[in-house]
């Protein structure tokens, strides 16, 4: 097949995690000719343009496919990517983030392509988001929606919040789990107490990660909110934040000023490649973000052996299961926070078997080759009803 892919930005992040290894996927194992179109990696995050090189993908860069909402940038990064789509004449554009999706969709849509496929990483909107940005999101999210012939969801939840909005069809849905390399979490590269020497931890450390750009909606300022009373009950806590972002100075000054900087530990911009070490140096995994798809670093901590604490948003509830792979919590439950903490902290035997038990579930539903299989495949149905001529109803 000849396949365009599109997304925003190529920054270290879950939805661009997954649109690589799909593009990779699909060029290795099927032989599919792929192109991945995307705008600058703009931001403090890291990108993954050298991992597109090392695998040898070939990228092609819009400069005005930006994140931020400008419309006459915006215009001539529409006209760009129907410049490319009719240049590539692929089978299938695959769009991803919602700038993307609104743009790819578009585009391919105005070019006749036989196949378009969005997924959804996140959605634009939400309680989280003010009313007006909701109303905007909403309406054209639903007007892409009719311009493509099949929406992907990274878990049931988003599929179920889409429809709720009015955002397409039911039959237009298809849940994918977002693929990771599942090997390197089952057995991460370097030695536990090795890592951990190199973190700053002592044995009786009690280690709980949060993987996250260090922006709002992610949960750190919940995290700061209990740590005082954390670590007045239990000395041995400490924090790993793993990722970088524009709020590191004002955390790190909150952090002082409550009196727990010596409990949180900084790791900055870290490559992918290193979080299965850190999070197997971790005694678990604690995600209080009030907006996400389904965030990677859940099933990456069930699949490294590690229990997760999340709140109860989008598809967290799809891993996170209170007694069995962790512990799930209503959104901003401080109280509820601090208790689950304190809890694993306390009990390695409830560590060990939460996350022996998420190993289990999990392993096999987040490989990387299960997604594209199932993409690959969803690719065939949507080209065999274009070639016969009817009108495609979904997956």
């Amino acid at each position: 097949m000849k396949i365009v892919h599109i997304i925003t930005r190529l920054i270290l992040g879950g939805a661009q995690e997954n649109t690589v290894l799909t593009v990779e996927g699909l060029q290795n194992r099927y032989g599919d000719q792929v192109t991945l179109i995307t705008g600058p990696p703009e931001g403090p995050e890291g990108d993954l343009l050298d991992r597109c090189q090392r695998s040898q993908l070939h990228v092609e860069l819009i400069p005005q496919l930006v994140r931020p909402v400008r419309p006459l940038v915006d215009a001539a990064a529409y006209r760009h990517l129907r410049s490319a789509i009719r240049r590539l004449r692929p089978d299938v554009v695959h769009t991803h983030s919602s700038k993307a999706g609104i743009l790819g969709r578009a585009a391919a849509w105005d070019e006749r392509v036989p196949a378009i496929v969005h997924t959804i990483h996140g959605l634009p909107f939400g309680p989280s988001e003010r009313w007006w940005n909701n109303q905007i999101y909403q309406t054209l999210e639903r007007w892409a929606a009719r311009r493509c012939h099949a929406l992907v969801s990274v878990c049931n939840a988003m599929t179920e919040q889409a429809l709720a909005a009015g955002v397409g069809r039911p039959d237009q849905y298809l849940t994918v789990y977002s693929g990771m390399e599942v090997d390197a979490f089952l057995n991460p590269p370097r030695p536990r107490d090795q890592v951990r020497r190199e973190l700053g931890l002592a044995p009786h450390h009690v280690a709980f990660a949060t993987v996250a750009r260090l922006f709002e909606r992610k949960g750190h300022d919940d995290i700061l909110a209990v740590a005082p009373d954390i670590l007045r009950t239990n000395p041995d806590v400490r924090f790993l934040w793993i990722g970088s972002g524009i709020w590191r100075q004002r955390l790190e000054a909150e952090a002082t000023r409550l009196g727990v900087r010596h409990a949180i530990l900084f790791t900055g911009l870290v490559p992918p490649d290193r979080i299965p070490e850190l999070l197997a140096a971790s005694d678990a995994v604690v995600h209080p973000s009030l907006r996400e798809g389904l965030a990677r670093v859940l099933p990456q901590a069930l699949l490294t052996g590690r229990p997760a604490i999340s709140y109860d948003i989008d598809g967290a509830r799809e891993v996170v299961i209170t007694n069995q792979t962790g512990v799930l919590l209503p959104p901003r439950d401080l109280a509820g926070l601090r208790d689950a903490i304190l809890h694993l902290a306390a009990d390695p035997d409830a560590r060990h078997r939460l996350g022996a038990e998420g190993r289990r579930r999990f392993t096999d539903q987040f490989r990387h080759e299960t997604m594209v299989d199932s993409l690959r495949s969803l690719y065939e149905r949507l080209l065999a009803r274009s070639r016969h001529h009817l009108t495609p109803t979904g997956p």
